[in-house]
């Protein structure tokens, strides 16, 4: 919840309160709330209130911009009489292809997403505080993270990419990557495993990354592998029984092109110099720069005998998410473009 003055109009101009009636959804679904505006000393004129799903999305080393998923504009012309108030409800929906941000309770180190408002007084825009939203996998999303879980790999970070992956149908001009720290079977084999979920109303394209550690005769490298499924299909899928064939091929392989186990398409990609499934683009609205954000090791469940909150947590120790700093620093951020 937030309440701001509007600096665009000066002292006397309406305040605004905006609520979350949920702030945890799933890609697909919505947030839902309402928006409280009014309170100014005289009549007000409000052009437009805008409801913005936003997210902080990498562009290139050590640039980082807030870029919108969806935007939901909830009044037009709204007139106001003095000291007078307006209650608007609302329903910002979440685009499929929303990256998660929280696994098992746990926040994804290195996703930050929210709800920031904006409203037009006076040809001016004001841009609110940004109240921040949770985003949890699809039923058929998380088995394959319970899976990898289960494997002993462990969730390193999270990062939103900005540009397109080959061969995908993608909506969004950006894509989530979860990086995991490799089981310790593979360890010295494959340095990192990548997950990335395309979703739709259909199913999901599931892409994976391995990188891999050369020997003395072969170079590093990564392997890829695709895998489409409708969501029935993924909720029933031996991912545990896919994954470890497909990590063990990655570890052992030395062919150009293989298929996956299960019809997981795989290729490898020696000396790589950056992800050569993904076509970069390098334009969008506002610079932001990198929150920490970490999973803070609570024990909030376990896989395969394995304390979740330990896996997320990675080899490094986080402090848990200020949510207030976090939408203080994004609406800063917003405000700065």
């Amino acid at each position: 919840m937030f309440k701001k003055m509007l600096q665009a109009v000066g002292v006397g101009g309406p305040s605004v309160d905006a609520v979350l009636s949920n702030d945890t959804a799933r890609p697909g679904g919505a947030v839902f709330g309402e928006v409280r505006v009014g309170g100014a000393s005289t009549d007000t004129e409000i052009q437009q209130v805008v409801l913005t799903l936003v997210a902080e999305v990498e562009i290139g080393d050590d640039e980082k911009r807030v870029m919108p998923l969806q935007q939901v504009t909830v009044a037009e012309e709204l007139h106001l009489a003095g000291e007078e108030y307006h209650t608007i409800p609302f329903s910002v929906p979440v685009p499929w292809e929303a990256p998660i941000t929280t696994v098992f309770g746990e926040t994804l180190r290195g996703m930050h997403l929210g709800v920031s408002t904006q409203v037009a007084v006076a040809k001016a825009v004001d841009t609110s505080d940004l109240d921040p939203v949770h985003i949890e996998p699809l039923d058929s999303q998380l088995p394959v993270i319970k899976a990898l879980l289960d494997l002993g790999a462990r969730v390193k970070e999270a990062e939103l990419e900005h540009g397109h992956i080959h061969g995908t149908p993608q909506q969004l001009p950006f894509y989530q990557e979860i990086e995991f720290f490799p089981p310790a079977q593979l360890a010295g084999r494959v340095e990192e495993i990548e997950l990335t979920f395309v979703a739709h109303p259909d199913g999901i394209d599931i892409v994976l990354q391995a990188d891999k550690r050369g020997g003395m005769f072969t170079p590093d490298g990564e392997a890829i592998g695709r895998l489409r499924r409708s969501h029935e299909e993924a909720v029933h899928t031996d991912w545990h029984a896919e994954l470890t064939h497909w990590l063990e091929s990655v570890a052992t392989s030395h062919e150009s092109g293989i298929h996956g186990h299960g019809g997981i398409h795989t290729h490898h990609v020696h000396e790589h110099h950056g992800h050569p499934e993904h076509e970069e683009e390098r334009s969008g609205p506002g610079m932001g720069g990198m929150i920490a954000a970490g999973a803070g090791g609570l024990a909030v469940g376990a896989v395969g005998g394995m304390v979740v909150g330990e896996m997320l947590d990675g080899d490094e120790e986080e402090g848990e998410v200020d949510e207030e700093e976090l939408a203080e620093e994004l609406s800063e951020e917003m405000e700065e473009e």
